[in-house]
């Protein structure tokens, strides 16, 4: 065990020159992105490049702190969210270490059986003035102001060649703004070559479906709960799509080795809807499992930027690269509407998704695009970010507060990040509370909804019923109501819960 055994040489000397080499020469502390990214984003690149070898032992925060002359919580709360994202190891008695990872070896022949999902309907009347489906954010406090100044901006620097069809990767201006934001915002490792623009997440899992089939793959394994017409849109290109068991601890990783997948399909940051975090041993184990079997990871940031009780847990896709897909879009943080995504691609798939988006290309136009790209580089994008975070955060401490009063019987999960929360039920009410909303005019989505078809059926009660593994609940998007409805909706739902 890496608390008990003796460092090796090579270990020792990564410790012990860690402060003077690593920081002190490397590391500028004055960098736009503040001391605290700066640090964690030096790390990760020395864990990348062999600077520090697994199993190394990190001076301890007191001693780096001194070392560096800065707060000692600004280094320790590096160090926890590195562990948090699988980077680090923090076990009592040993310190901070760099965490172990699995070899490479060639990936087998993947293979099996096509099964057909269908998705459930939420229930909407005519007398619906309530919508706390979730899924969308506040639409009415879309910056038009700044969207329509940048667009000017991006307009008029815009080069003649912008009006042709230009490269299917997207606009460089865009992957180019994407490459440093999400290395500083989301810790994701990336080049513009490596970047493709996409019309939101449903496009480029498109796209990654079509290439793992032409690479003979023929499962993609997904988790219990999740948008049930991702596992269409894969089926439908030709994809097996099993389940990954849950437990308390979220989705059971292990789980991986019981099947023949070639990719894995999750939500990492923020698991959707259930709302946890994938533990950092979960995190470091699919990374293992993709580098052992020659695998996919395909992360879906989803809420990746709107955490409120911490900083937000950086992207899976820093761990390695070459192993992970990642998937970001506009639609949470801006709106859907926009229709624009990106892909962070390994090398191993970048010219198969170029040439498939090439054949067809279904993409946003160039003007959004470059528009995106001026928001990104003019901080007008963090500041939206940062606004939103502070509203969407009161919206969670309202629901919270008004369910713990008006229903405290009822749980509420999953609400450290995101846009919505889970309100767990009393055992067969889902339906019945969902109903009553509709008729008091609030549209609710039940937790079964996101259910994995396979699990329901494969369970089904003595009364015909389909029990999923969390139980009875509500998924409640708190972030769709305008200002004005929020109230509103907001005593509509409390009005239908079970006392």
């Amino acid at each position: 065990m890496s608390g008990t055994r003796a460092n090796s040489p090579e270990e020792k000397r990564s410790a012990e020159g860690l402060g003077a080499d690593l920081y002190l020469d490397h590391l500028d502390l004055r960098g736009r992105h503040g001391v605290r990214t700066s640090l964690m984003d030096a790390l990760r690149e020395a864990v990348r490049t062999g600077r520090l070898v697994p199993g190394a032992q990190l001076p301890s925060s007191r001693t780096l702190a001194a070392d560096l002359s800065i707060a000692r919580n600004t280094v320790a709360d590096a160090y926890a969210e590195l562990v948090a994202e699988g980077w680090l190891t923090a076990r009592q008695g040993s310190g901070t270490r760099v965490a172990r990872r699995a070899e490479p070896r060639r990936a087998p022949t993947p293979g099996s059986d096509r099964v057909a999902l269908r998705r459930p309907t939420p229930i909407r009347t005519p007398d619906t003035r309530f919508s706390l489906l979730p899924g969308n954010p506040d639409l009415a406090s879309f910056p038009r102001a700044q969207w329509l100044a940048a667009s000017r901006r991006a307009i008029m620097a815009a080069p003649h060649e912008a009006l042709g069809y230009g490269d299917p990767r997207g606009r460089v201006e865009l992957r180019t703004a994407l490459a440093d934001y999400l290395a500083r915002a989301r810790g994701v490792y990336a080049s513009p070559e490596r970047i493709v623009i996409c019309a939101g997440f449903v496009h480029g899992l498109r796209l990654i479906g079509s290439v793992l089939k032409a690479r003979s793959v023929r499962t993609v394994a997904v988790e219990t709960y999740g948008v049930p017409q991702y596992y269409d849109l894969l089926t439908e290109t030709g994809l097996q799509t099993p389940a990954l068991p849950l437990d308390e601890d979220g989705t059971r990783i292990e789980e991986l080795a019981s099947l023949d997948a070639g990719a894995v399909l999750l939500t990492p940051a923020h698991q959707y809807p259930t709302g946890g975090a994938l533990r950092p041993d979960r995190r470091a184990a699919v990374i293992d499992w993709a580098r052992a079997t020659g695998g996919l990871v395909l992360e879906d940031d989803y809420d990746g930027e709107f955490r409120y009780d911490r900083q937000p847990i950086g992207a899976l896709q820093g761990l390695d690269p070459d192993r992970v897909v990642y998937f970001g879009t506009a639609s949470k943080s801006l709106a859907p509407g926009l229709r624009i995504g990106w892909m962070v691609l390994p090398r191993s798939v970048t010219q198969g998704v170029i040439a498939a988006k090439g054949h067809v290309d279904w993409a946003p136009g160039s003007f959004d695009q470059l528009t995106l790209a001026e928001f990104l580089t003019s901080g007008d994008y963090d500041r939206h970010v940062r606004a939103m975070r502070l509203r969407y955060r009161r919206r969670r401490d309202q629901l919270v507060a008004a369910v713990a009063e008006q229903a405290p019987g009822i749980r509420v999960s999953g609400i450290a990040a995101g846009l919505h929360a889970v309100l767990d039920l009393p055992p067969g009410t889902e339906r019945s509370v969902i109903a009553a909303g509709a008729r008091v005019g609030v549209a609710l989505d039940g937790l079964g909804d996101f259910a994995h078809p396979s699990v329901r059926e494969s369970h089904p009660d003595d009364a015909g019923e389909r029990p999923v593994p969390r139980g009875d609940g509500l998924v409640v998007g708190y972030a769709t109501p305008s200002d004005s409805a929020w109230a509103g909706a907001l005593a509509a739902l409390c009005q239908v819960l079970p006392r």
